[in-house]
């Protein structure tokens, strides 16, 4: 067996997991901790990049307290992280201001200036459009796309921006702390939307750069997920997290990559969905495309010639900590003393689950007629809409605090099932889903994504930590345990499975009816109150 540390950078903190590969990926031990998340006036959402380290550190030290495997023994580590941020760091590696999360949307005017203006087809340029997807098959077109938080360093804080050496994302900050080394894996680098993807032209576009007036000298080299990166971990990146010098260090990928190979949905056709503090919907394909209306593309993956269809909406599994922290306090604080759980932050997290299973099981389908919309950060697929928020449709005098909280749930798998039906318009989506995050935790949550999408949904182990899952299964390739990233599903055996049943699909598809109505009704109004954020 070999052991192999994944770092799984998440919006809200870190989990560092051990595994150990061999005929299966097995997870061995785990630790987490959390870290900052700096909202800000306008939109602004930063993290501290130090913050991710000492907690990488932290964690990395927790996981071999008490663990039979001795740091000396790792084989590899790697990354798997949330994507789309701007880290920009000096000629020493050194950040130069606070990250920029893929939640920040400050850059309404950036994207305006650079995207919208002149003849227009969905909100873009027409000449820029065509440029963008013959290069890269996707277009910069949500505030959210780093390039445009790129241009607003530049055009709001001109004198950081001139201390910039290179543009990161957050994995590959953590990389260059681990080795020393400037690098972005292809799928960080495609989420720039810079990096051209044409056969044979497969690199950072010269004519991108020049059309957004991006500083070619700011892109690092671009490798792929199952390559080493320099000589592994430097003396005193080593010294910092107590591992072994020279430990061999693998590119990872970014969440939206490595989930999908961690749920075993890695082979073309084949589909998942994801609750986390996001959520979306991931089918694979070989080849590219985008739907501009829907703001769904095809991304690029963790291995070379696949392609993630990609819908994603900003808050999933968040909706569920909103509950926890605004509906539902008291009474899991209760249940928690009643069920003696340790107060380590997974615990908790996982009874959340257990807390919601018990109590939305006493509640029909449907939610007493109660509708939620989970856009409590904005929205971006099927509509892109900052200034939509959530809210419960429907309250009556008899409506309880159960009903709203399963509201919560099938307000997010509603949204969800759109963004199915959005991407099957465009790519055939697979009968059998695989549903990953820790939404997958829960069998009331199981049960009501079959029953809302109609499809049968299956879960492997360790749903949670299907990301660290992923990076572990890109170190057992780059390692040549694996014999292929689209084998990885033969190393994840499936351990629940539900089928949609007929007579809750038909209350879900009356709700569902009116859920898809609610932000057309109600974007001028959430225009108006939130249109200033």
């Amino acid at each position: 067996m070999s052991y192999v540390l994944a770092y799984d950078v998440g919006t809200t903190g870190v989990k560092t997991c051990l595994f150990g590969i061999d005929r299966e990926i097995t997870l061995l031990a785990s630790a987490q901790t959390g870290y900052g998340l700096y909202l800000l006036e306008g939109g602004g959402a930063e993290q501290d990049p130090e913050e991710w380290w000492s907690a990488m550190c932290r964690t990395t030290r927790a996981v071999f307290a008490g663990c039979a495997a001795a740091p000396e023994e790792v084989a590899a580590l790697s990354f798997c992280s949330q994507m789309q941020g701007l880290v920009l760091v000096d000629g020493h590696g050194a950040p130069v201001r606070r990250a920029m999360s893929y939640m920040d949307q400050r850059a309404a005017a950036e994207l305006k200036r650079g995207l919208a203006h002149g003849p227009q087809v969905a909100g873009a340029n027409v000449v820029k459009l065509l440029r963008c997807l013959r290069a890269t098959g996707a277009v910069p077109s949500s505030v959210k796309d780093p390039v445009w938080k790129y241009k607003w360093v530049q055009a709001h804080e001109p004198e950081v921006f001139a201390r910039a050496d290179k543009w990161l994302d957050v994995k590959e900050y953590l990389l260059l702390r681990c080795t020393g080394q400037a690098v972005m894996t292809e799928d960080s680098a495609y989420a720039t939307l810079l990096f051209d993807t044409r056969k044979g032209r497969e690199g950072w576009s010269g004519e991108l750069c020049a059309l957004f007036d991006v500083k070619r000298n700011h892109l690092p080299p671009v490798i792929r997920s199952t390559d080493r990166v320099g000589g592994g971990l430097t003396e005193g990146a080593a010294a910092e997290l107590g591992l072994r010098p020279g430990t061999p260090v693998f590119g990872g990928g970014g969440d939206a990559s490595l989930i999908g190979v961690g749920a075993g949905a890695s082979a073309v056709g084949s589909t998942h969905v994801y609750c986390g503090t996001s959520g979306w919907v991931s089918t694979v394909t070989d080849r590219q495309l985008v739907d501009v209306s829907a703001m769904i593309a095809a991304i690029v993956g963790a291995q070379r010639g696949r392609y993630n269809y990609f819908a994603e909406m900003e808050t999933a599994g968040k909706c569920l900590e909103w509950v926890r922290d605004h509906l539902a306090l008291d009474e899991i604080g209760i249940y928690l003393e009643k069920r003696n759980v340790a107060e380590s932050p997974e615990a908790v997290y996982a009874s959340l689950y257990d807390y919601l299973t018990e109590t939305v099981e006493g509640c029909p389908p449907g939610a007493g007629g109660v509708i939620f919309t989970p856009w409590l950060h904005g929205n971006r697929c099927p509509f892109e809409d900052p200034a939509a928020a959530g809210m419960f449709f429907n309250l009556r005098l008899d409506t309880g605090k159960t009903e709203m909280i399963r509201a919560v749930l099938e307000g997010i798998c509603f949204h969800l099932r759109w963004m199915l039906e959005c991407q099957t318009k465009r790519v055939p989506t697979s009968p059998v889903i695989r549903f990953a995050g820790g939404g997958a935790l829960s069998p009331v949550t199981g049960q009501i994504l079959a029953d809302v999408t109609g499809r049968t949904v299956e879960v492997a182990a360790s749903p949670q930590n299907a990301g660290a899952v992923g990076a572990a299964a890109v170190m057992g390739v780059g390692l040549g345990i694996i014999p292929s990233l689209d084998e990885v599903g033969s190393f994840l055996p499936v351990e629940r499975t539900y089928r949609p049943n007929a007579a809750n699909r038909a209350v879900y598809d009356r709700s569902y009816a009116v859920f898809r109505r609610l932000h057309a009704a109600n974007k001028d109004l959430f225009r108006r109150l939130n249109g200033g954020r």
